[in-house]
Protein backbone atom coordinates (compact mmCIF):
# COMPACT_ATOMS: atom_id res chain seq x y z
CA UNK A 1 0.00 0.00 0.00
CA UNK A 2 1.53 3.29 -1.17
CA UNK A 3 0.41 6.29 1.78
CA UNK A 4 1.44 9.64 1.49
CA UNK A 5 3.50 11.73 4.15
CA UNK A 6 3.51 15.43 4.20
CA UNK A 7 6.64 17.45 5.16
CA UNK A 8 6.02 21.17 4.83
CA UNK A 9 4.96 21.93 1.10
CA UNK A 10 6.26 18.48 -0.30
CA UNK A 11 4.52 15.09 -0.59
CA UNK A 12 6.10 12.00 -0.24
CA UNK A 13 5.12 8.73 -1.33
CA UNK A 14 5.74 6.24 1.24
CA UNK A 15 5.64 1.92 0.76
CA UNK A 16 5.96 -0.96 3.06
CA UNK A 17 8.55 -2.33 0.84
CA UNK A 18 10.92 0.56 0.71
CA UNK A 19 12.78 2.63 3.16
CA UNK A 20 10.44 4.66 4.58
CA UNK A 21 11.18 8.25 6.47
CA UNK A 22 13.46 8.70 8.90
CA UNK A 23 15.10 11.33 11.69
CA UNK A 24 17.97 10.97 9.83
CA UNK A 25 17.04 11.31 6.45
CA UNK A 26 14.97 14.67 7.48
CA UNK A 27 18.56 15.68 9.59
CA UNK A 28 20.73 15.21 6.35
CA UNK A 29 18.13 17.46 4.68
CA UNK A 30 17.94 20.37 7.61
CA UNK A 31 22.05 20.00 7.54
CA UNK A 32 23.38 20.30 4.17
CA UNK A 33 24.34 23.76 3.24
CA UNK A 34 21.42 25.11 0.71
CA UNK A 35 21.01 28.08 -1.26
CA UNK A 36 18.30 28.93 -4.07
CA UNK A 37 18.15 27.74 -7.56
CA UNK A 38 21.04 25.12 -6.22
CA UNK A 39 21.26 21.89 -8.74
CA UNK A 40 21.05 18.71 -6.00
CA UNK A 41 21.54 15.19 -7.00
CA UNK A 42 20.45 12.21 -4.79
CA UNK A 43 23.00 9.41 -4.57
CA UNK A 44 20.64 6.42 -4.00
CA UNK A 45 17.29 8.41 -3.13
CA UNK A 46 15.16 5.61 -2.94
CA UNK A 47 11.42 7.58 -3.01
CA UNK A 48 12.70 10.52 -2.27
CA UNK A 49 12.97 10.66 1.97
CA UNK A 50 16.27 13.09 1.81
CA UNK A 51 15.83 14.94 -1.68
CA UNK A 52 12.06 16.08 -2.14
CA UNK A 53 12.07 17.90 1.69
CA UNK A 54 15.17 19.95 0.78
CA UNK A 55 12.00 21.87 -1.34
CA UNK A 56 11.43 23.23 1.91
CA UNK A 57 14.08 24.92 2.35
CA UNK A 58 15.33 26.93 -0.59
CA UNK A 59 13.73 27.78 -3.64
CA UNK A 60 13.87 26.92 -8.05
CA UNK A 61 16.06 23.78 -6.96
CA UNK A 62 16.76 21.02 -9.59
CA UNK A 63 16.34 17.90 -7.67
CA UNK A 64 17.97 14.85 -9.59
CA UNK A 65 18.77 11.08 -8.25
CA UNK A 66 20.33 7.89 -9.14
CA UNK A 67 18.30 4.60 -7.46
CA UNK A 68 18.76 1.23 -8.24
CA UNK A 69 15.44 -0.07 -7.58
CA UNK A 70 12.73 0.39 -10.26
CA UNK A 71 9.99 0.77 -8.12
CA UNK A 72 11.19 2.76 -5.71
CA UNK A 73 12.57 5.31 -8.06
CA UNK A 74 9.10 5.60 -9.35
CA UNK A 75 7.79 6.59 -6.30
CA UNK A 76 10.18 9.45 -5.99
CA UNK A 77 9.57 10.68 -9.50
CA UNK A 78 5.99 10.64 -8.67
CA UNK A 79 6.71 12.50 -5.36
CA UNK A 80 8.52 15.13 -7.21
CA UNK A 81 5.29 15.30 -9.80
CA UNK A 82 2.60 15.76 -6.88
CA UNK A 83 4.95 18.25 -5.00
CA UNK A 84 5.30 20.44 -8.61
CA UNK A 85 8.98 20.11 -8.41
CA UNK A 86 12.04 19.90 -11.20
CA UNK A 87 13.97 16.93 -11.38
CA UNK A 88 15.14 13.62 -12.99
CA UNK A 89 15.44 10.31 -11.25
CA UNK A 90 17.51 7.52 -12.89
CA UNK A 91 16.74 3.93 -12.30
CA UNK A 92 20.50 2.47 -12.23
CA UNK A 93 23.77 2.03 -10.31
CA UNK A 94 25.72 5.39 -9.00
CA UNK A 95 28.58 3.56 -10.12
CA UNK A 96 27.60 4.01 -13.40
CA UNK A 97 27.54 7.05 -15.80
CA UNK A 98 24.28 7.94 -16.54
CA UNK A 99 23.70 11.31 -19.49
CA UNK A 100 20.96 12.49 -17.60
CA UNK A 101 23.50 13.55 -14.74
CA UNK A 102 26.13 15.48 -15.86
CA UNK A 103 29.09 15.33 -14.16
CA UNK A 104 30.95 18.57 -12.73
CA UNK A 105 27.63 20.56 -12.94
CA UNK A 106 26.52 19.62 -9.41
CA UNK A 107 25.77 22.55 -6.37
CA UNK A 108 25.28 19.77 -3.52
CA UNK A 109 25.68 15.78 -3.76
CA UNK A 110 23.57 14.13 -0.83
CA UNK A 111 23.20 11.01 0.32
CA UNK A 112 22.21 8.18 3.18
CA UNK A 113 24.38 5.50 2.21
CA UNK A 114 23.98 1.67 3.79
CA UNK A 115 25.07 2.02 7.50
CA UNK A 116 26.19 -1.73 7.69
CA UNK A 117 28.76 -3.71 5.77
CA UNK A 118 27.43 -6.68 4.33
CA UNK A 119 26.46 -10.10 6.28
CA UNK A 120 26.57 -7.30 9.51
CA UNK A 121 23.53 -6.91 11.82
CA UNK A 122 20.11 -7.59 11.70
CA UNK A 123 18.91 -7.64 7.78
CA UNK A 124 15.42 -6.74 6.92
CA UNK A 125 13.06 -9.36 5.37
CA UNK A 126 11.92 -6.43 3.07
CA UNK A 127 14.50 -6.28 0.10
CA UNK A 128 13.95 -2.71 -0.64
CA UNK A 129 14.86 -1.80 3.35
CA UNK A 130 17.50 -4.55 3.56
CA UNK A 131 19.49 -2.91 0.33
CA UNK A 132 19.28 0.32 1.95
CA UNK A 133 20.37 -1.01 5.40
CA UNK A 134 23.94 -3.05 4.19
CA UNK A 135 26.02 -1.92 1.61
CA UNK A 136 26.23 -4.10 -1.20
CA UNK A 137 27.68 -1.96 -4.01
CA UNK A 138 27.25 1.51 -2.50
CA UNK A 139 29.93 1.60 -0.16
CA UNK A 140 31.29 4.53 1.25
CA UNK A 141 34.81 4.79 -1.27
CA UNK A 142 32.07 4.43 -4.16
CA UNK A 143 29.62 7.34 -2.69
CA UNK A 144 32.77 9.24 -2.51
CA UNK A 145 33.81 8.55 -5.94
CA UNK A 146 30.41 9.57 -7.02
CA UNK A 147 29.94 13.04 -5.51
CA UNK A 148 33.33 13.87 -6.74
CA UNK A 149 32.40 13.16 -10.39
CA UNK A 150 28.78 15.07 -10.17
CA UNK A 151 29.81 17.55 -7.79
CA UNK A 152 31.58 21.15 -9.96
CA UNK A 153 34.68 22.47 -8.03
CA UNK A 154 33.47 24.04 -4.85
CA UNK A 155 30.22 21.91 -4.70
CA UNK A 156 29.42 19.79 -1.88
CA UNK A 157 28.71 16.30 -0.59
CA UNK A 158 26.66 15.78 2.60
CA UNK A 159 25.68 12.51 3.87
CA UNK A 160 25.06 11.21 7.24
CA UNK A 161 26.34 7.36 8.63
CA UNK A 162 27.24 5.67 11.92
CA UNK A 163 29.39 7.42 14.15
CA UNK A 164 31.98 4.54 14.49
CA UNK A 165 32.50 4.63 10.83
CA UNK A 166 33.70 8.27 10.57
CA UNK A 167 37.36 7.24 10.26
CA UNK A 168 36.39 5.17 6.90
CA UNK A 169 34.40 8.31 6.13
CA UNK A 170 37.35 10.97 6.30
CA UNK A 171 39.82 8.53 4.21
CA UNK A 172 37.53 8.42 1.66
CA UNK A 173 36.65 11.81 1.38
CA UNK A 174 40.34 12.78 1.38
CA UNK A 175 41.27 10.31 -1.38
CA UNK A 176 38.81 11.78 -3.31
CA UNK A 177 39.56 15.44 -3.29
CA UNK A 178 36.30 16.04 -0.80
CA UNK A 179 37.66 17.86 1.89
CA UNK A 180 35.80 17.74 5.21
CA UNK A 181 34.28 20.93 6.02
CA UNK A 182 31.52 20.06 8.79
CA UNK A 183 30.62 17.68 11.21
CA UNK A 184 27.73 17.66 13.65
CA UNK A 185 26.79 14.46 15.91
CA UNK A 186 23.21 13.55 16.94
CA UNK A 187 22.62 11.92 19.98
CA UNK A 188 19.30 10.69 21.47
CA UNK A 189 19.90 12.05 25.07
CA UNK A 190 22.62 13.78 27.29
CA UNK A 191 23.91 10.10 28.61
CA UNK A 192 23.72 8.51 25.28
CA UNK A 193 26.40 8.16 22.64
CA UNK A 194 25.60 9.96 19.51
CA UNK A 195 24.12 7.24 17.11
CA UNK A 196 24.24 9.75 14.11
CA UNK A 197 27.14 11.38 12.27
CA UNK A 198 26.26 14.73 9.72
CA UNK A 199 29.33 15.52 7.60
CA UNK A 200 29.69 17.94 4.32
CA UNK A 201 32.50 17.76 2.38
CA UNK A 202 33.02 20.25 -0.81
CA UNK A 203 35.20 19.44 -3.97
CA UNK A 204 38.88 20.62 -3.49
CA UNK A 205 38.23 22.54 -0.19
CA UNK A 206 40.81 23.52 1.75
CA UNK A 207 41.93 21.70 5.10
CA UNK A 208 39.87 23.03 8.18
CA UNK A 209 36.52 21.06 10.00
CA UNK A 210 34.27 23.12 11.94
CA UNK A 211 32.50 20.68 14.75
CA UNK A 212 29.24 22.23 15.19
CA UNK A 213 27.59 21.84 19.02
CA UNK A 214 26.01 17.73 18.91
CA UNK A 215 22.21 18.06 18.72
CA UNK A 216 19.69 15.99 21.16
CA UNK A 217 16.73 14.62 19.17
CA UNK A 218 14.59 12.44 20.87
Amino acid sequence: MIREEIIGSVTLLQSQEEFRLTRDALALSGFVTLHNRDRVCDLGCGVGNVLLPLANRAAELTLDGVELRPTAAELCREGLRRSGLTGCIVTGDLNDRHSELPWGRYDVVVANPPYFPQNSGAVSPKEGRAAARTQDTYTLTAACHAAWRLCRTGGRFALCLRPERLGELFAALVNTDMEPKRLQLIQTAMDREPNLALVEAVKGGKPGLKVLPTKIER
